[in-house]
C-alpha cells in the first residue's frame, strides 16, 4: 500500500524497542515518574499513571521497576522534569517532530540542534512542522485472531478505525475521543500493548533508499536520546517494508 502507513511506522518501532530494551525502559520510567509527580501515585485517579503503567507492563517491564519509578515521582526528592517540544527539517526535507522530558533545557536543546545540523537538516521554531500533523489516538492490543463483532462494536464507541493485522488489532480514534476509547478497551478487558497520542503526517515525503537511509539514522539518533520520548516524521514508509 503506497503511502504512509501508521502501522509500518508502529512495526519499525517496535523492532527497534526489542533491540533496544534497556533504552525503551528508561525513557517508560521517566514517564511513569512524570505522571506520579504531576497526578500523584494512586492511577485510578490519574489517567496519565494509568496509561503510563499500562504501556510499560505492555514492555514487559517488571512490576518492581514501575513501582520504583512511581515511588520516586512521588516522593519530595522527585527529579524536575519539563515536557517540551521541538520541530525541524531532516535531510531531503523531511518534518521531525520531537517529544521531549527535560531535567536540563538547554542541554536537549544543544544535543537536538547538533543531530539536525551534522545530518543536513535543521531546528526549526516551534511551528514550523507542527501543522504537518494531526493527532490520533492510537491503541495496539494484541489478539490471537480476528473478531468482527469486537471491530463492530469498537466502530460503534467511536473509533475511527479497527484493524486486525499480523495478531495485533490497531485502533485509530480523534485526539478528543482517547479517553474515551480508553476506557472502552478497558472496559472489554482487551490486552493493550501501547497506547498513545501520536502525531500522523497529512501528507509524505517519498525517497529513493539511499536518501531514505538518512533520514532513518537520523531518527535513530533521535531514538537513542534519553530526554527524546517520541519522534514522528512525515517520511513515506510502505506496510510491512523492512527498513
Amino acid at each position: 500500500m503506497a503511502g504512509h502507513s501508521k502501522w509500518a511506522n508502529i512495526k519499525r518501532r517496535k523492532g527497534a524497542q526489542d533491540a533496544k530494551r534497556g533504552k525503551i525502559f528508561t525513557k517508560l520510567i521517566r514517564e511513569l515518574t512524570v505522571a506520579a509527580k504531576e497526578g500523584g501515585a494512586d492511577p485510578e485517579g490519574n489517567p496519565r499513571l494509568r496509561l503510563a503503567i499500562q504501556n510499560a507492563k505492555g514492555q514487559n517491564m517488571p512490576k518492581d521497576n514501575i513501582e520504583r519509578a512511581i515511588q520516586k515521582g512521588s516522593g519530595a526528592d522527585a527529579e524536575n522534569y519539563e515536557s517540551i517540544s521541538y520541530e525541524g527539517y531532516g535531510p531531503h526535507g523531511v518534518a521531525i517532530f520531537l517529544e521531549c522530558l527535560t531535567d536540563n533545557q538547554n542541554r536537549t536543546v544543544s544535543s537536538i540542534r547538533n543531530l539536525f545540523s551534522k545530518s543536513g537538516g535543521n531546528l526549526a521554531k516551534n511551528g514550523s512542522v507542527d501543522y504537518l500533523f494531526e493527532r490520533k489516538g492510537i491503541f495496539e492490543v494484541r489478539l490471537s485472531k480476528s473478531n468482527e463483532e469486537l471491530l463492530l462494536e469498537l466502530i460503534d464507541a467511536g473509533a475511527e478505525e479497527a484493524e486486525f493485522q499480523d495478531r495485533y488489532l490497531h485502533i485509530t480514534s480523534a485526539m478528543e475521543d482517547f479517553g474515551s476509547m480508553q476506557a472502552k478497551v478497558d472496559q472489554l478487558d482487551l490486552e493493550v500493548e501501547n497506547a498513545e497520542l501520536q502525531r500522523i503526517p497529512m501528507t509524505t515525503v517519498a525517497l529513493d533508499e539511499t536518501d531514505k537511509v538518512a533520514v532513518l539514522n537520523l531518527i535513530d539518533q533521535f531514538e537513542e536520546e534519553d530526554d527524546v520520548q517520541k519522534v514522528f516524521h512525515n517520511l513515506e514508509v510502505y506496510e510491512g517494508e523492512e527498513l
